[in-house]
């Protein structure tokens, strides 16, 4: 199957973590935002599995895969982001009224600050995971939430949103669409942004739910005996990828891994821009099953730092997402079976296929030494199509584990 691959030409082999990413992404933040989200009630760190099986039929010594399916009971690692970016923006808004309050998830959660967490109104645009952690955040801190959604979006993925108490608007268009949408009410209303993207002028936010991601990282390069040689994440605007990148440079300095970002085929953003040597938007419908990737402008944010860290860009067609969730859903023998999402297995799908091919293998060092780790970043989001994807239920198939 035809596959993109794209050498990013402008990436720095090696050194250190530049100083100028420091405003975007920084150690020091992101231990920050562990040491909070590790006080939210439900927190656990979610499963490493490792797939021996598939590992040994790929031809490498080993793939983990990082299931993020029971995040919070939020089927997806969005609740790392939106939500610890609503906290901090009451924090914010706290420390303005009270100047030496301490602000404490118990008291948020108790209603201790209910007269300035009932005054915030926090707004996003969503294909669906982001919207859901955002309005998950705003309920359980006490805040108003509304949420933008395009005319794609499923109504099982509306219903999640609207389930925490969330006010969503589906607007025409696609994603890009959504987002200038919500920004746009927002300046007219008064709202506050919270947005997993960024644009001239708004970047602070997306800073915070990107320091979120980076506590899923962190939780699994902790988790492995013996750092990995590849990861291959999943593109989107490219805030997951920024924060996979940084994380592993500031931990593993010039061992890092190669780290390949793939994205679909029909909104491959971040894969256009590697190729331009520059921040590029593609356009069009953006139609693919991995909703969650459907994303046609990079964040501004996010593409520095993949433009010095990540090494390669991957576009896929749909059929290798579909393929990858019934190979999970249908393991070899000793894998355990695993639900994933369609936007989950991006960066699984492309290395399964990277595999197949003597010459991209070559490129990538993809051999028998390489330690893969892959980011599972949701579950069956969207029960339906996961049904018509893999022929059983979640449920259904984790009867099989």
């Amino acid at each position: 199957m035809t596959i993109r691959l794209v050498e990013n030409l402008q990436a720095m082999v090696g050194g250190t973590y530049p100083d100028t990413h420091l405003r975007t992404l920084s150690p020091e933040a992101s231990r920050t935002a562990a040491d909070v989200i590790k006080t939210w009630p439900g927190y656990q760190r979610t499963p490493l599995h490792s797939l021996g099986a598939m590992a040994s039929e790929l031809g490498v010594q080993s793939v983990h895969y990082k299931d993020e399916s029971p995040r919070f009971g939020l089927d997806s690692f969005k609740a790392l982001g939106g939500a610890y970016a609503i906290y901090r923006t009451l924090e914010q808004l706290i420390h303005q009224r009270h100047p030496d309050a301490k602000v404490s998830i118990e008291q948020l959660v108790n209603g201790d600050f209910a007269e300035v967490a009932n005054q915030l109104t926090v707004c996003s645009a969503t294909d669906g995971n982001h919207g859901r952690s955002v309005a998950w955040g705003a309920k359980l801190f006490g805040c108003r939430a509304i949420i933008y959604i395009h005319e794609t979006v499923s109504q099982e993925r509306e219903a999640a949103i609207a389930q925490y108490g969330a006010e969503v608007i589906r607007n025409p268009g696609h994603y890009d669409d959504a987002v200038r949408a919500a920004a746009d009410d927002a300046a007219s209303n008064g709202w506050t942004v919270v947005s997993d993207t960024s644009w001239p002028g708004y970047s602070e936010i997306p800073s915070h739910v990107m320091h979120g991601y980076t506590v899923m990282v962190e939780e699994a390069l902790r988790s492995l005996d013996t750092p990995p040689t590849h990861i291959f994440i999943q593109g989107g605007v490219g805030g997951l990828a920024a924060a996979v990148c940084a994380q592993a440079w500031w931990e593993l300095g010039s061992a890092r891994p190669i780290v390949v970002v793939v994205e679909p085929e029909n909104a491959a953003c971040l894969t256009a821009s590697a190729e331009n040597a520059a921040l590029s938007a593609v356009h069009g419908d953006l139609e693919t099953i991995m909703a969650g990737l459907a994303c046609g402008e990079p964040s501004m944010t996010a593409w520095p730092i993949l433009r010095d860290a990540a090494r390669w860009f991957i576009a896929i067609p749909d059929e290798l997402a579909a393929n990858t969730m019934r190979r999970l859903a249908h393991p070899l023998p000793g894998d355990g079976p695993i639900v994933a999402g369609e936007s989950a297995v991006a960066g699984l799908a492309a290395c399964i296929e990277v595999a197949q091919s003597a010459s991209q293998r070559q490129a990538l060092r993809l051999d028998q030494h390489a330690r893969v780790l892959v980011f599972g970043t949701e579950g069956a989001t969207d029960r339906g199509m996961y049904e018509q994807i893999v022929g059983k239920s979640p449920a259904d198939v984790l009867k099989e584990a």
